[in-house]
């Protein structure tokens, strides 16, 4: 089964896309040059990746059903079996005939990779809270490493890294490990390296090993979506050699690697850093940054006026720079300030549509915020374990080093931008919205202490379904009712797998919560232990589903796309109350496991819902809850807590309170 990991979901490209050739090493790398020299190349397997299965159409009927049925009366249950009858019989027959027909044609890539980049890419509002999700790193175990300078130096070096060794094809093939003492060996490593990589993949399977689609990794560096009207554009740029720094809405570049492509040395970067953060410059009247947080088709007119003020060179920087480095200048006061400053921030310190920011606050706190069309969790995820692990084993300074000697007023460049006045007006309308809007969101933060993985797993209960019969008992304690759930699971197993949905409320979830919230006098904790262990062999079936791609979400909206972009009328079944309410999803969740984590999140992605990052360790279980007006995070926290301690209470055989 393919690991979970956050957010809503992850995409790719050409540097070091499907067979793209290894790069050579450059003449002069040190040691200091790579993380890592895999003895099978990156991209060995991607070649002989299965390929994303279309569901079959009756299949993916039943679980849309299935799905519905918590969710709607009997009345309106019926009403929508019709209309999927009728789509089963009629047009949606062969609207997945020329699914089909077209998949078999484009064997290079998935039948969701282009209109998922479709969906993304089109997509008008804002990237901020819409979007763009963030993971917060843990801190660095030895406390004086957090000094600002000293961590965002280790934490760049170790970046460029990762980049180097991505580029010379010596990171590791990601892999999921069923048997890692069988797989995750030197002798296996040896082997499969002469196998073409053609045949790999199976070479992998035979061992009970997964590799999972990299083609996403190209575009974590030098990458930038570009806001174009109707449809942005992502770019890259992979000879660009320099960093973009912010720092009090100031753009500072400067190069991070040399004319032979090796990394400039930790104590010059060091230095220039150094340099940046004693600038005494102001911060901007007009900061540049709010218009990346814009509707992407005004972004997309001002940013054809910027570049007709003669600032297409400065934008070229910004747009092809290795990655955006944000040095904020406060510290930070505690986990909810963390997530509101990593999420979304003031908007003058960020550049939204760069594949990623690296976010380092005055007290050495760190994330990352990524932007999402261009890729998924998995390749993220990795990237961010790598430079945790890097950065904390075999950091490039210590607290104790002196800067290079070296002018960084030479070296580094301040970028400055004309701004006309239908700019500048621009900036303030974009800025004013931004304020408006950050003050509606709420988000707070628990860590139930009780227990988790360890003790979940001794009771043979999956510790994700159990955090997520928890919502539902949440939500229905809170509301009285259950809802629209989506919780985000990864196809990466397949050749440009992106995510599917896991739909964690089923009439098991329902009759459980229903138990628990409303009637637990009436049942003893036996029973319900049993309704607890119905739901997670329920859960674990559709997770298994999900990262199989046999879930119905994809399938459906496939199918929706392909009729639109036919000129086929809308099929009822996409008319249907019903669709609109599944996919309305109030209860918004994803999870990831990781040391390096500390916490991640993201906003509700609808006005009436929750975004829920949420995480089982080993002994306690965290929970990281956004919500708008009309929602109370902190309430549903609370009722989460109540949900936890009664679960288990019940398995340890103790009556529940009501």
């Amino acid at each position: 089964m393919v690991p979970r990991l956050l957010l809503r979901a992850w995409p790719r490209g050409p540097a070091v896309g499907p067979g793209a050739p290894s790069r050579p090493l450059s003449a002069g790398s040190g040691p200091g040059q790579y993380l890592q020299r895999s003895i099978v190349p990156t991209m060995h397997y991607q070649d002989s990746l299965p390929r994303l299965p279309i569901p079959k159409l009756e299949d993916t009927i039943r679980r849309y059903l299935s799905a519905q049925k918590p969710l709607l009366d009997d009345g309106q249950f019926r009403k929508t079996e019709q209309f999927c009858k009728s789509f089963e019989n009629g047009i949606g027959k062969e609207l997945h005939k020329q699914l089909v027909a077209l998949d078999k044609q484009n064997k290079h890539t998935s039948y969701i990779s282009g209109p998922w980049f479709d969906m993304y890419l089109s997509a008008r509002d804002s990237v901020v809270l819409n979007f763009n999700p963030f993971m917060a790193f843990n801190p660095d175990p030895k406390s004086e490493y957090n000094d600002q300078l000293t961590r965002a130096t280790n934490m760049t070096v170790s970046a460029i890294r990762f980049l180097k060794t991505l580029r010379a094809g010596l990171l590791e093939p990601e892999v999921f490990h069923l048997n890692p003492a069988k797989s995750d060996t030197i002798t296996f490593k040896r082997l499969i390296r002469f196998v073409p990589s053609s045949l790999s993949w199976y070479g992998a399977y035979l061992v009970n090993a997964y590799p999972l689609d990299m083609s996403q990794y190209f575009r974590l560096f030098n990458s930038t979506r570009l806001p174009k009207p109707s449809q942005d554009e992502l770019f890259t740029d992979d000879k660009a050699r320099h960093l973009l720094v912010l720092r009090k809405g100031n753009f500072y570049i400067f190069d991070v690697l040399d004319q032979d492509g090796n990394i400039v040395s930790p104590s010059e970067i060091q230095a220039h850093l150094k340099y940046i953060l004693s600038d005494s410059s102001p911060a901007p009247e007009f900061p540049l940054a709010y218009l990346t947080s814009e509707n992407r088709d005004i972004w997309a007119e001002l940013r054809q006026k910027l570049m007709s003020s003669g600032n297409e060179e400065s934008l070229r920087k910004v747009d092809s720079a290795v990655f955006c480095l944000c040095l904020d200048d406060f510290p930070i006061k505690d986990l909810v300030h963390l997530s509101h400053n990593m999420l979304h921030g003031d908007g003058t310190n960020r550049w939204f549509d760069k594949s990623f920011n690296l976010i380092i606050a005055k007290d050495g706190s760190t994330a990352v915020h990524f932007e999402h069309s261009w890729g998924d969790g998995v390749a993220v995820l990795r990237f961010f374990n790598e430079v945790f692990k890097d950065s904390t084993q075999t950091p490039a300074v210590t607290p104790q080093s002196q800067p290079a000697t070296t002018d960084s007023t030479i070296t580094v460049q301040k970028l400055n931008f004309k701004l006309t006045d239908a700019l500048k007006t621009g900036i303030t309308a974009a800025k004013e919205k931004f304020d408006a809007t950050m003050k509606t969101l709420t988000i707070d933060c628990v860590q139930f202490q009780r227990g988790g993985k360890k003790f979940l797993k001794k009771q043979k209960l999956s510790p994700d379904a159990v955090a997520q019969l928890a919502f539902q008992m949440a939500f229905l304690r809170q509301y009285g009712q259950t809802v629209a759930t989506y919780e985000s699971c990864s196809t990466a197993a397949f050749k440009h797998g992106r995510t599917e949905t896991i739909r964690p409320a089923s009439i098991y979830t329902k009759r459980c919560s229903e138990a628990f919230v409303r009637e637990p006098s009436r049942h003893s904790a036996g029973e319900l232990q049993q309704m607890m262990v119905e739901c997670s062999k329920y859960h674990g079936q559709l997770t298994k589903e999900a990262a199989m791609g046999q879930g119905f979400d994809r399938h459906l909206f496939a199918l929706r796309h392909l009729a639109a972009a036919k000129g086929i009328i809308l099929p009822e079944l996409y008319l249907d109350p019903a669709y609109g309410q599944i996919n309305h999803n109030v209860l918004s969740t994803s999870t990831l496991s990781s040391p390096a984590v500390n916490l991640g999140g993201f906003a509700p992605v609808v006005s009436d819902g929750f975004g829920v990052g949420y995480a089982v360790h080993d002994n306690w279980i965290g929970c990281n809850v956004s919500s708008y007006p009309g929602r109370n995070a902190r309430e549903f926290l609370q009722c989460v807590e109540k949900a936890l301690e009664d679960m288990f209470d019940a398995l340890e055989g103790k009556s529940i309170k009501s």
